[in-house]
């Protein structure tokens, strides 16, 4: 995959420079029902505007463009359009997926209860891709999932990230870590940031500050000897 994104801005020598294709990758987007998986999509523009709907599977595809120091990358997000609350999604939403996002809501255990069997889902069709842990919602005051209880991510080689989809609060950070290991580089950089929606509601700042010291120091505490994440 990072032969991709290495060629990006390789000219051919004996013709004119043509525009390169931008590399796009299928990414996978899951989680339970109602944790905001088509909100957070839906506050990238570009994905807004130009998102098709795939019949077979039953999703919407929403291609959303990011501005990286090595040229343009597109995202193809897969979004379920509720079709898992159906008993599950069918192999062929997972297939060909190249990274993946799990999401749910920090005000739903039962929904981070839920993200191991997304997660068997996901690996047993796309073995070794990327994936990133996303927490939505921590704009709500009332957060049931604190960032102790998060531990899964750190069992199974993933990153994790707070987020609001509805304050925009991170929503690059999961797209620049997945850039980074599609690359095989992580020095990679947005140059711009994305075109979002303006956000519906604002955080505060002292709550985004003690959240981020909740999750650093929850990155180096000793992980749990079981495998109850709650």
């Amino acid at each position: 995959m990072s032969d991709e994104l290495t060629t990006m801005n390789v000219k051919p020598n004996n013709q004119m420079a043509q525009p390169q294709q931008a590399p796009e990758f299928k990414l996978v987007l899951v989680g339970d029902g109602g944790v905001g998986k088509t909100t957070f999509v839906k506050r990238h523009l570009t994905g807004e505007f130009e998102k098709k709907y795939n019949a077979t599977v039953g999703v919407e595809v929403h291609p959303l463009q990011f501005q990286t120091n090595r040229g343009l990358i597109v995202y193809n997000v897969w979004d379920t359009a509720g079709q898992e609350k159906f008993g599950g999604l069918r192999d062929g939403y997972y297939i060909g997926g190249q990274c993946a996002i799990i999401m749910f809501d920090v005000t739903s255990r039962i929904t981070y209860k839920n993200v191991p069997n997304w997660h068997k889902d996901l690996i047993r069709v796309c073995e070794n891709i990327p994936i990133v842990l996303c927490g939505n919602k921590v704009d709500v005051k009332d957060r049931k999932v604190k960032a102790k209880a998060i531990t899964f991510h750190r069992k199974n080689n993933m990153q994790y990230y707070d987020i609001s989809a509805r304050s925009n609060y991170n929503f690059e950070k999961p797209f620049l870590w997945l850039a980074r290991k599609l690359a095989g580089d992580p020095n990679l950089e947005f140059v711009a940031m994305p075109a979002l929606m303006p956000p519906d509601v604002q955080m505060d700042k002292e709550t985004i500050q003690k959240y981020e010291i909740e999750i650093q120091e929850a990155q180096n505490a000793v992980l749990p000897d079981d495998d109850e994440d709650l």
